[in-house]
Parts: C-alpha cells; sequence; structure tokens
C-alpha cells in the first residue's frame, strides 16, 4: 500500500526526512540521493538511534550515534558497529509525487552471498 510522503522537489539531493505512516508502527527515513529516492526503517539496527538524523552521502545513511553506515538499496550496514540490516521500502514518484509502499519493509539479500 503506497503512501505519499511528499512532493519531489521538497527534498534535496542528500536531504533525509522522517516520516511517520498511519499503519505503520514504525518511523521511516526517507532520503534522496544521487537523484533517486528510497526509505529504510528511520532505526539503526545496532543504537536504536534516528537514522534521519545522520548524514546521507553516496546511497548510503550513516548514523550519528556510532558511525554506522547503511546501504539505501539494501539496508545492509557497510560500516561497523551495525551487524543488521535496516528494513529497505520500496518508493515511486508519480505526477511529483514521492510515495513509500509501508507493506513492503524487509532486508533485502546481503550483498556477496
Amino acid at each position: 500500500m503506497y503512501v505519499d510522503v511528499c512532493r519531489s522537489d521538497d527534498l534535496a539531493d542528500g536531504e533525509v526526512l522522517r516520516f511517520e505512516p498511519d499503519g505503520l508502527d514504525e518511523a521511516l527515513a526517507v532520503c534522496k540521493s544521487d537523484g533517486e529516492f528510497f526509505a529504510v526503517s528511520d532505526k539503526c539496527s545496532h543504537g536504536n538511534w534516528s537514522l534521519s538524523e545522520g548524514f546521507l552521502e553516496n546511497c548510503h545513511i550513516e548514523c550519528v550515534l556510532h558511525g554506522s553506515a547503511f546501504d539505501l538499496k539494501t539496508g545492509w550496514p557497510d560500516k561497523l558497529p551495525a551487524t543488521k540490516p535496516v528494513k529497505v521500502f520500496d518508493t515511486r514518484v508519480r505526477d511529483g509525487v514521492v510515495s513509500v509502499d509501508i507493506s513492503s519493509g524487509k532486508a533485502r539479500e546481503k550483498p556477496g552471498s
């Protein structure tokens, strides 16, 4: 089930916003990186900290608490101390509106496995 988040021009490249959709018991970090939109669980799998407060670069989001970084395409960390992925949600842009499929959240397959 897709839920509208924002207009595509409301989010500049490199920006993250926290989104709390109705019908989902977790917040999402909605990001624009390298011209693409992504959505992941907002809580770091290591420190239970809000990823939307983190740094976004090259399709990765870094948690400001301990420095773990997560690939926005897979959810898997590529920087310790996190070892578990965060959920990744499908996104789409239609008529200038960014939407997230809140029923699609899952950890993707670990790269290289």
